[in-house]
């Protein structure tokens, strides 16, 4: 039994690991080389003068767009080299925890069959509305931020071959940490469902996945990314749609609870040496990702109710 199940587990992981690579190498080789390009700086000008709206200095337009081409990683680094006010760091912690990383993670999503443009709007949306309300609603926060970590000097690329050497092997180093994660994963998963333990998984998750509009067999989706994250929780999502027979629509509706609340656990604690309250954006995340779910899957409900009684008159 076991022999079988670790087969059956490993075969799931290097299928998912293999799907997931297809689309995040190609992407990570793109912004890799986007990072020694002049294309980073001119969109970091062309959005400048709109961080006023947010409450922030110019300089906060850096972190910002690095993160969102990026990943949070590259966003603290280029935080920890800037004078910002407490304030000024959450806000683009707050921000950056709802959209970074765009374009793998968005990449990612469609191949679960999310639209491109409900991943984009959703996310981004989410990063700019609670931009602006903590702006509004904080008056505090106004002291120098203290950073608890010191940050490493990092060594220049130049030339064409040392960038694409970097490109490639921050390509590879993305597919190897994919594969580590997924792959053992997907033989937990296996084993849990052989044990029958997701069936009673998902009757605890019951209530709270049919509060946000969906089905118990998604719980298995939200649970992953709420710990592992958008793009490794999409490798538990394609093989829910394909095994489980999550729907379209669950699967969707998933992603958006996902895109304001992910990777919990790592997410949360990156933003510590920052000196910010993580806890609050913990709960901003959270609360948001609640809101907005109920908010569409109630409207998707009422909209299918009313297609229902147009073809019954």
């Amino acid at each position: 039994m076991w022999g079988q199940t670790l087969k059956q587990g490993l075969k799931a992981g290097l299928k998912t690991t293999w799907t997931l690579g297809k689309i995040i190498f190609p992407v990570t080789l793109i912004v890799a080389f986007l990072q020694h390009t002049p294309i980073l700086p001119w969109v970091i000008k062309l959005v400048t003068p709109l961080m006023s709206l947010f409450g922030l200095s110019g300089d906060a337009a850096i972190p910002l767009v690095i993160g969102n081409f990026l990943n949070l990683y590259a966003a603290i680094g280029a935080i920890l080299t800037l004078d910002l006010t407490v304030k000024e760091v959450f806000i683009i912690a707050v921000m950056l925890s709802f959209s970074h990383n765009m374009l793998v993670e968005s990449s990612v999503a469609t191949r679960v069959g999310v639209k491109l443009w409900i991943a984009v709007v959703v996310r981004v949306g989410l990063a700019l509305i609670s931009g602006v309300v903590i702006n509004l609603v904080w008056q505090g926060g106004g002291q120098q931020a203290k950073y608890g970590m010191i940050q490493g000097s990092q060594e220049e690329v130049t030339g064409l071959l040392d960038i694409s050497v970097n490109a490639l092997q921050t390509a590879a180093m993305g597919i190897l940490q994919l594969a580590m994660i997924v792959i053992p994963l997907m033989v937990v998963i296996q084993i849990l469902k052989d044990l029958k333990w997701l069936d009673i998984f998902s009757k605890w998750m019951a209530p709270v996945t049919r509060a946000l509009g969906m089905k118990k067999n998604t719980s298995t989706t939200l649970a992953a990314g709420l710990l592992f994250g958008l793009a490794y929780g999409a490798g538990v999502m394609i093989q829910a749609v394909k095994e489980d027979g999550v729907s379209k629509k669950d699967a969707t509706l998933a992603f958006i609870f996902l895109a304001g609340c992910h990777a919990v656990v790592e997410d949360t604690l990156i933003f510590v040496p920052l000196g910010i309250p993580v806890l609050p954006l913990l709960f901003i995340r959270l609360v948001l990702a609640i809101v907005v779910t109920i908010i569409v899957a109630t409207s998707w409900n009422r909209v299918e109710i009313a297609k229902r009684k147009e073809t019954t008159i």
